[in-house]
């Protein structure tokens, strides 16, 4: 009886012991994981300080701009005399930043759509179909990637001249296009090698085109890779200022060159200055937030097999 109660004394202690050693193991993964989130949430206020300085000044007037920081509206929140929309009202007018405004939206999304549909034909047929030097044409594509783009510069506006488009919109979406398919294919041709190979052949054995194939099974399927692209390229064109310069030329200012006008112009008036800034970063904030969720996936997926 002796013996029974000893080894069940061993095993109840064993249990404990197990118990305890479960109950303990995730503590340094959970303060891991708490440490990584603490670092990300102080990341992400420093970046926020400067927004945020920035939105603040383009609603102060320019006496109270010149007088104190921005921060210290914290201290007397409820002076309503240093707001104003003069700011606002004065860059969109007077300064033409609105006009610069729908200029990049011509610019951006047109520049932003015909690279992600030529990228995705392309994507299709290197993942899909079947040709000689395949892959040797892909890698070129891809290595076209460290090509500098101030290499192409007097190529393309050689050629763009030849036709009298240099000085037009078609021109930069032209230009734009060429600088963003290599990334676009890269990214998309990894997203579509990931996909099910048995949908493929399922619509091969049904008769279904290539071309049927792409847009009807294909395309739905790549939508976050497709986004993923969209944020890149959009907020690339949008903020790109040497490209329109040179293909566009100044008869046509985008936002980022008006707001290189306004600091040459307006030197010190930081109230004007604030404003014109944040009225180009709306709609990249706006793209960005309406795209987020698909951008992770597009970026990760094809990047781990198994």
């Amino acid at each position: 009886m002796s013996q029974t109660a000893a080894a069940g004394s061993l095993r109840s202690a064993d249990k404990a012991m197990a118990t305890d050693t479960a109950a303990s193991a995730p503590r340094p993964r959970r303060n891991g994981v708490l440490a990584v989130r603490l670092v990300v949430l102080l990341l992400c206020l420093i970046w926020l300080v400067p927004t945020v300085g920035l939105l603040v000044s383009s609603f102060r007037s320019e006496e109270a701009v010149d007088n104190s920081g921005w921060w210290t509206v914290f201290t007397s929140p409820l002076d309503f005399s240093q707001w104003t929309l003069q700011n606002y009202s004065e860059v969109l007018g007077e300064n033409e930043m609105g006009t610069s405004f729908v200029n990049s939206l011509v610019v951006a999304v047109p520049a932003t759509i015909i690279p992600i549909m030529m990228a995705a034909f392309a994507a299709y047929a290197f993942t899909f179909m079947r040709f000689k030097g395949r892959d040797t044409l892909f890698v070129i594509m891809v290595g076209l990637l460290v090509v500098p783009l101030q290499v192409a510069f007097v190529p393309l506006l050689q050629l763009l001249g030849g036709f009298g488009l240099v000085g037009t919109f078609p021109a930069v979406w032209l230009a734009h296009t060429g600088f963003g398919m290599p990334l676009a294919i890269y990214i998309l041709r990894n997203y579509m090698a990931s996909l099910p190979r048995s949908i493929i052949e399922s619509a091969e054995v049904d008769g279904a085109s290539h071309f049927r194939t792409f847009w009807s099974l294909i395309m739905p399927m790549s939508v976050p890779a497709l986004a993923a692209f969209a944020i890149f390229q959009f907020l690339w064109v949008w903020n790109d200022l040497l490209v329109a310069l040179i293909f566009l030329q100044t008869d046509t200012p985008v936002v980022t060159s008006q707001l290189r006008n306004l600091i040459g112009e307006l030197g010190q008036e930081w109230h004007l200055l604030t404003a014109g800034a944040f009225i180009s970063i709306t709609v990249p904030l706006i793209v960005f937030f309406a795209l987020q969720r698909f951008f992770v996936r597009g970026l990760t997926a094809g990047s781990v097999k198994g």
